[in-house]
């Protein structure tokens, strides 16, 4: 479990309009995750438009990660796809190119049944020989795991995490105790979606699978540490500062805010793959300003 747990940033994936990774402006937005000391980063995650992607691009981004911060940084790589083959043999160029572990989220285009879903997971998780991770994704994916499902799926040799949505609830320690119940000692629960993180850290969440953490490493790991260390005082303070861009994020999406916080932040400039369209050059004031809240 120790892969799956603390912070984890995900990376936006920057690209030429054609699709082809720009190598050189991953390995520094990486590097620059690895020196903030996050516990893990995540490559190829929805944050990193592996949708959007070929194949051969995935494989040369998961080549450039690990070129830059293979061995310091563990290396969690999406490999989701929609065909099973194809998502095995993502795993497999994630293996042979030195990653720590792999996220998978059950694409579909067709709805998908439960059976279908896991057998889906269980031939990936064998082609990839790594720790995997479950990307319970239903806002994306259409597709919501049964507590049933989840637990069954964690019996399943490598199948070591769960990347859960925040719950509709907000009841976090009832998901948490009911899984916790039913899968695999050892077994990760960590969640997405930035503005609940807080809460899911004071809940006893095993990791925060983090978008922001992607642009703004150091901010949202002093964010994490504060909430592992039950300093509910500073956690508040800490998640005042971010609520702009949370709002940011409800409103346009997290993924077209992080290329504009990208520009905003001169670390790289690329526009998402279309037909996602860039932020609105109206709204680049308030992505300033949020900014500015959190920075100080």
């Amino acid at each position: 479990m120790t892969l799956f747990t603390g912070l984890s940033a995900f990376s936006i994936t920057p690209t030429d309009a054609a699709g082809h990774v720009a190598t050189g402006a991953l390995a520094r937005l990486l590097e620059r995750i690895h020196l903030a000391g996050v516990d893990s980063i995540g490559l190829l995650g929805s944050t990193g438009g592996y949708a959007f992607l070929s194949r051969g691009e995935r494989r040369r981004a998961v080549e450039a990660a690990m070129d830059s911060v293979g061995g310091k940084t563990p290396v969690i790589v999406g490999v989701g796809a929609l065909r099973t083959d194809e998502a095995q043999a993502l795993a497999r160029d994630a293996r042979s190119a030195g990653a720590d572990g792999l996220l998978l989220a059950p694409m579909s285009y067709t709805p998908l049944f439960e059976e279908e879903v896991y057998q889906h997971f269980a031939a990936v998780a064998d082609a990839g020989q790594l720790p995997l991770c479950i990307y319970n994704n239903p806002g994306t994916t259409k597709f919501t795991f049964s507590d049933a499902l989840i637990a069954r799926l964690s019996k399943i040799a490598n199948i070591a995490a769960v990347k859960m949505p925040l719950p509709q609830d907000g009841a976090f320690e009832g998901e948490m105790a009911r899984l916790r119940a039913e899968t695999s000692r050892g077994f990760s629960i960590g969640y997405s979606g930035d503005w609940g993180a807080t809460a899911a850290l004071l809940a006893g969440c095993n990791a925060w699978y983090s978008v922001i953490a992607g642009l703004l490493p150091a901010e949202a790991l002093a964010l994490t540490r504060a909430a592992q260390a039950g300093d509910v005082a500073e956690v508040e303070r800490l998640d005042q500062a971010f609520q702009p861009l949370w709002s940011l994020f409800k409103a346009f999406g997290s993924f077209r805010v992080m290329y504009a916080i990208a520009e905003a932040l001169g670390l790289c400039r690329t526009d998402p793959p279309r037909p996602i369209l860039p932020l609105p050059h109206s709204e680049m004031a308030g992505v300033k300003n949020a900014l500015d809240r959190v920075l100080g």
